[in-house]
């Protein structure tokens, strides 16, 4: 289960009651060729009201003109293939204290904030997810600043204290962050009552890069965006008409073999959810790890990639693995990847991906009886979508199984649609709590051909 239910829809951050698998790994030749692969046109449906009105706004900075259109303080923009921000000339020095460690250590520091995004979906909820490499000895900080519909504006809100490593700094989402009309949830930003109306009309985010002082070291950040999105509190969603009959072959994984390993990353088994669905898409798409980076994990363990994914996705303030934000940022450690958090609107959306050859990661809550098949309930759940079988149900790689060979699941289309996108549900006490709203991970190519791109860009993401 989930840990305390938190007052906001945000409460489907990392976890799971069951079991879960490992396959066979599948070579990057096999996810490339999937983008010229022939597959049926799709048409796609971005989540939107039952007005036409849409319902999510996921926007980025990415390209050359991108970072050179924000304000740099002590940063650059660089091009080539890969285009970001890095370290220029520091702004400055300043120390930090860790909070999880109590040290307390000096830091050069250079900031580059984005222009003004004016959302096209006047928000409740921003989640904001960025793609960067942080050597050791370097690190990053997102900030989120906005203006309510009332003309007022928030606090510069952190949304993550983040580093591929943990060695210089333990990476945290900081909680108490309120100003009373609206409060952060580890990985999320919330108007705490959305029922008067109020809502978030636009934003800047903010990077704060830090590097030890007197060295030319420098995180790189490729990709800065969030998604902010209005979702009617709803308890069904309208069902989508089947499209698409496909399977793609994804690494399996199961989390529950791992149930008590590693406590410090929150003991495994049903907590591990998350960095187990990110450790088999990134295999899809070629990513490994070497012996080298393994060698931390007991020998005794199979699957030590996921025990690896598991230790560099964790939150240290969350105290688990589920954050959001940093299992994409960690999919976008392995060379040629990048990813976004964001939400989609239907399984049309699913299949206008899966047509292109990417898969993705759902959260989703529900109980025992809500998922056929499933066995078990859950407060808060990650799997992973591969595909759709001839009748339109869904083909999933679930990592709540008892080993890695029971991982790929198939579960009926109208059961997995709304349990994923409903905003509202009961839970076992019959208590009303929040479900996701269609919140998904992708994880595509740093550089994807065009029916990728177009396939992103049909459910928002460019």
């Amino acid at each position: 289960m989930s840990r305390a239910e938190q007052p906001s829809r945000r409460t489907v951050l990392s976890v799971a009651v069951a079991a879960a698998v490992v396959g066979p790994s599948v070579s990057m030749g096999v996810a490339r060729a999937a983008d010229s692969a022939k597959a049926p046109a799709l048409p796609h449906s971005r989540l939107r009201s039952s007005g036409g009105t849409p319902m999510v706004d996921y926007h980025a900075w990415t390209s050359y003109p991108d970072w050179c259109a924000g304000a740099e303080q002590g940063t650059r923009a660089v091009g080539g293939r890969r285009p970001g921000v890095v370290i220029g000339a520091p702004a400055g020095t300043t120390d930090y204290q860790d909070p999880h460690t109590g040290t307390t250590a000096t830091w050069e520091y250079a900031t580059w904030t984005s222009p003004l995004h004016r959302l096209r979906v006047p928000a409740t909820e921003v989640v904001a997810s960025w793609n960067a490499h942080t050597p050791a000895g370097t690190w990053l900080q997102v900030e989120l600043h906005g203006t309510y519909s009332d003309g007022t504006e928030t606090p510069w809100y952190v949304m993550g204290r983040w580093a591929a490593g943990d060695q210089d700094i333990k990476r945290t989402s900081v909680d108490g962050q309120t100003d009373h009309k609206s409060t952060v949830w580890t990985d999320t930003f919330a108007i705490d009552d959305a029922t008067t109306g109020l809502r978030l009309v636009s934003y800047r985010l903010r990077l704060t890069l830090y590097r030890r002082p007197g060295t030319q070291l420098t995180p790189t950040v490729w990709r800065l965006g969030a998604m902010g999105s209005d979702i009617p509190d709803r308890f069904t969603v309208p069902a989508s008409t089947p499209g698409l009959a496909r399977e793609l072959i994804v690494p399996r994984y199961s989390q529950e073999i791992h149930k008590g390993q590693y406590p410090e990353y929150d003991n495994g088994g049903e907590a591990w959810c998350s960095p187990t669905s990110s450790q088999m898409i990134i295999e899809y798409w070629g990513g490994r790890l070497t012996p080298e980076q393994l060698a931390w994990v007991d020998p005794s363990y199979a699957d030590p990639q996921v025990d690896h994914a598991a230790r560099f996705t964790y939150d240290y303030q969350y105290q688990g693995c589920g954050n959001w934000p940093f299992n994409a940022a960690y999919a976008a450690t392995f060379d040629g990847l990048q990813s976004v958090v964001t939400r989609l609107g239907s399984l049309t959306d699913l299949e206008t991906l899966i047509a292109a050859g990417i898969p993705a990661i759902t959260s989703q809550s529900f109980l025992k009886e809500e998922l056929t098949g499933a066995g078990y309930g859950t407060s808060g759940h990650l799997m992973t979508v591969i595909g759709f079988t001839a009748d339109g149900d869904v083909i999933a790689n679930d990592p709540a199984s008892p080993n890695d060979e029971a991982v790929r699941r198939i579960y009926q289309r109208r059961e997995f649609e709304n349990i994923w996108l409903r905003t509202k549900r009961y839970n076992a006490s019959g208590k009303v709590v929040s479900g996701t709203g269609g919140v998904c991970y992708l994880y595509f190519p740093a550089r994807p051909g065009a029916r990728r791109r177009a396939a992103l860009a049909a459910v928002g993401v460019r």
